[in-house]
């Protein structure tokens, strides 16, 4: 008999941000397949006794290849066993589901998706600000700032990025956002553009910083080798809270 995969989003760390239906699935699986950011107190709410395996992928870090954890998926799920992936964030925004889900149907196996909170609202919750406002962002847009190279893509539309009544929300763009910024301001973005850099959210270590595009790239350029999560925030962001 096959078993049957959960995907279940874990938020960006915080255990309190995951959902009611994810603890439970996570509580009632045999095995475990876990991202970085979505391991630490989280795992301890999975049953004694599962089995839980690393798989997450770190940029600049030695890390599971796709095929082999697609290949763990459906291997696992073979067996007969109940199976969380644990994905940090919301599975479904730059988590690598598709190759995912795509293997799991080629085998025919069953599987569900659960939802989570992504960084983009956990970073304006903690800044204080929503991700919409209604007279000056009336959108808000995710992108990733790195391609499956590593680098910034080069088939982003710089139009929509550019636009400053949008919220921008940069996932995987720390290391890219330097290049990204200049090519902003060369579509017509104003450097003074606000931005917010959110790192480690849901951790101890919890770091915002405002400021602006053209600030935030220099700060960037001349940081060092990146060893906390990020995303990046910009556009018509509400002022900061008093």
């Amino acid at each position: 008999m096959s078993g049957f995969v959960s995907f279940v989003s874990a938020g960006p760390g915080d255990p309190e941000l995951l959902t009611m239906k994810g603890a439970t699935r996570l509580r009632e699986a045999d095995v475990v397949l876990y991202d970085d950011l979505a391991s630490g107190a989280i795992l301890d709410l999975a049953r004694s006794g599962a089995n839980l395996v690393a798989v997450g992928k770190r940029a600049g870090r030695l890390s599971a290849k796709q095929h082999h954890v697609s290949r763990l998926l459906v291997d696992y799920a073979a067996a007969g066993v109940r199976v969380v992936r644990l994905k940090s964030g919301d599975a479904g925004i730059f988590g690598r589901l598709e190759e995912e889900i795509e293997a799991l149907r080629a085998a025919g196996i069953g599987y569900e998706i659960i939802s989570g909170v992504t960084s983009a609202s956990v970073a304006a919750a903690q800044a204080g600000i929503p991700l919409t406002r209604r007279l000056t962002s009336r959108r808000v847009q995710f992108v990733t700032g790195a391609d499956v190279t590593g680098e910034l893509p080069a088939d982003l539309n710089w139009a929509a990025l550019a636009d400053p009544e949008a919220t921008t929300v940069v996932y995987m763009g720390r290391r890219t956002f330097p290049a990204l910024a200049a090519r902003l301001i060369a579509h017509g973005l104003a450097p003074d553009t606000p931005a917010l850099l959110a790192e480690s959210l849901g951790h101890a270590d919890e770091r915002l910083l405002r400021t602006t595009i053209a600030a935030l790239a220099e700060q960037l350029t001349h940081a060092g080798a990146a060893t906390a999560a990020a995303v990046i925030l910009f556009g018509a962001l509400a002022p900061e809270r008093g």
